[in-house]
Protein backbone atom coordinates (compact mmCIF):
# COMPACT_ATOMS: atom_id res chain seq x y z
CA UNK A 1 0.00 0.00 0.00
CA UNK A 2 1.42 3.25 -0.55
CA UNK A 3 -1.54 5.69 0.17
CA UNK A 4 -4.84 5.46 1.86
CA UNK A 5 -7.26 7.88 3.37
CA UNK A 6 -11.47 7.14 3.52
CA UNK A 7 -11.97 7.96 -0.14
CA UNK A 8 -9.13 6.55 -2.18
CA UNK A 9 -6.00 4.11 -1.88
CA UNK A 10 -2.98 3.78 -4.33
CA UNK A 11 -0.89 0.59 -4.71
CA UNK A 12 1.50 -0.42 -6.23
CA UNK A 13 1.59 -3.52 -9.45
CA UNK A 14 3.65 -5.85 -10.05
CA UNK A 15 5.33 -4.97 -13.59
CA UNK A 16 8.87 -4.00 -15.06
CA UNK A 17 7.75 -0.79 -15.54
CA UNK A 18 6.54 1.87 -12.80
CA UNK A 19 2.65 1.35 -12.75
CA UNK A 20 0.72 2.54 -10.00
CA UNK A 21 -2.95 1.84 -9.38
CA UNK A 22 -6.09 4.22 -7.58
CA UNK A 23 -8.96 2.52 -6.41
CA UNK A 24 -11.75 4.58 -4.81
CA UNK A 25 -12.79 3.01 -1.21
CA UNK A 26 -16.00 2.70 -1.89
CA UNK A 27 -17.09 -0.27 -4.34
CA UNK A 28 -17.87 2.18 -7.11
CA UNK A 29 -18.94 0.16 -10.74
CA UNK A 30 -18.13 3.39 -13.03
CA UNK A 31 -16.97 6.91 -12.68
CA UNK A 32 -19.88 8.89 -12.81
CA UNK A 33 -21.17 7.03 -9.40
CA UNK A 34 -17.90 8.45 -7.26
CA UNK A 35 -18.87 11.79 -5.65
CA UNK A 36 -16.90 14.84 -6.04
CA UNK A 37 -14.41 14.70 -3.91
CA UNK A 38 -13.59 11.37 -4.45
CA UNK A 39 -13.65 12.87 -8.52
CA UNK A 40 -11.11 15.47 -7.37
CA UNK A 41 -9.20 13.15 -4.64
CA UNK A 42 -8.70 10.82 -8.05
CA UNK A 43 -7.17 13.39 -10.29
CA UNK A 44 -5.21 15.36 -7.89
CA UNK A 45 -3.00 12.05 -7.63
CA UNK A 46 -3.23 11.51 -11.45
CA UNK A 47 -1.53 14.64 -11.63
CA UNK A 48 0.63 13.89 -8.81
CA UNK A 49 2.11 10.37 -9.64
CA UNK A 50 2.48 11.72 -13.36
CA UNK A 51 4.20 14.36 -12.45
CA UNK A 52 6.60 12.36 -9.85
CA UNK A 53 6.95 9.57 -12.70
CA UNK A 54 7.53 12.06 -15.10
CA UNK A 55 10.56 13.81 -13.28
CA UNK A 56 12.45 10.59 -11.49
CA UNK A 57 11.72 7.59 -14.25
CA UNK A 58 12.41 9.99 -17.71
CA UNK A 59 9.91 7.94 -19.50
CA UNK A 60 8.71 8.73 -23.08
CA UNK A 61 5.28 8.57 -22.03
CA UNK A 62 2.54 8.15 -19.15
CA UNK A 63 -0.11 5.76 -19.89
CA UNK A 64 -3.37 6.61 -17.46
CA UNK A 65 -6.20 4.09 -18.28
CA UNK A 66 -9.24 3.14 -16.50
CA UNK A 67 -11.20 -0.53 -17.94
CA UNK A 68 -12.62 -2.09 -15.57
CA UNK A 69 -13.60 -5.04 -17.53
CA UNK A 70 -11.97 -7.79 -15.66
CA UNK A 71 -12.53 -6.16 -12.00
CA UNK A 72 -15.63 -3.93 -12.24
CA UNK A 73 -15.13 -1.19 -9.64
CA UNK A 74 -13.39 2.42 -10.19
CA UNK A 75 -9.58 1.95 -10.63
CA UNK A 76 -7.03 3.98 -12.78
CA UNK A 77 -3.59 2.50 -13.83
CA UNK A 78 -0.70 5.14 -13.91
CA UNK A 79 2.46 3.68 -16.07
CA UNK A 80 5.72 5.00 -17.49
CA UNK A 81 6.29 3.72 -20.73
CA UNK A 82 9.89 3.35 -22.17
CA UNK A 83 10.62 2.81 -26.00
CA UNK A 84 12.66 -0.45 -24.97
CA UNK A 85 9.94 -2.16 -22.61
CA UNK A 86 8.74 -5.40 -23.19
CA UNK A 87 5.67 -3.99 -25.00
CA UNK A 88 6.07 -0.60 -26.24
CA UNK A 89 4.11 0.31 -28.36
CA UNK A 90 1.51 -1.70 -27.43
CA UNK A 91 -0.46 -1.33 -24.39
CA UNK A 92 0.61 -3.13 -21.09
CA UNK A 93 -2.34 -5.51 -21.80
CA UNK A 94 -0.64 -6.15 -25.10
CA UNK A 95 1.32 -8.42 -27.32
CA UNK A 96 5.07 -8.86 -26.12
CA UNK A 97 7.33 -6.85 -28.49
CA UNK A 98 10.81 -7.65 -26.96
CA UNK A 99 12.62 -9.56 -23.98
CA UNK A 100 15.03 -8.16 -21.74
CA UNK A 101 14.01 -4.61 -20.78
CA UNK A 102 15.42 -3.26 -17.75
CA UNK A 103 14.33 -0.51 -15.26
CA UNK A 104 17.79 1.71 -15.18
CA UNK A 105 15.72 3.94 -11.78
CA UNK A 106 15.11 1.66 -8.62
CA UNK A 107 11.52 1.49 -7.70
CA UNK A 108 11.72 1.72 -4.22
CA UNK A 109 13.15 5.13 -3.83
CA UNK A 110 9.93 6.30 -6.23
CA UNK A 111 7.53 4.38 -3.91
CA UNK A 112 8.80 6.02 -0.52
CA UNK A 113 8.76 9.56 -1.88
CA UNK A 114 5.90 9.06 -3.27
CA UNK A 115 4.36 7.87 -0.09
CA UNK A 116 5.67 10.83 1.84
CA UNK A 117 4.60 13.32 -0.92
CA UNK A 118 1.06 11.98 -0.66
CA UNK A 119 0.78 11.58 2.84
CA UNK A 120 1.25 15.22 3.29
CA UNK A 121 -0.51 16.14 0.40
CA UNK A 122 -3.08 14.68 2.01
CA UNK A 123 -2.30 15.46 5.78
CA UNK A 124 -5.58 16.89 6.21
CA UNK A 125 -7.95 15.21 3.84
Amino acid sequence: MIYSNSLIYIERHDSEIPWLKIFTQASHKEFSECSRKEKEMIWECLDIIEKEMLLYFNPIKINIASFGNMLPRVHWHVMARFEKDSYFPEPMWGAKQREGFILTAPMEPFIEAMKLKLASRFAAA
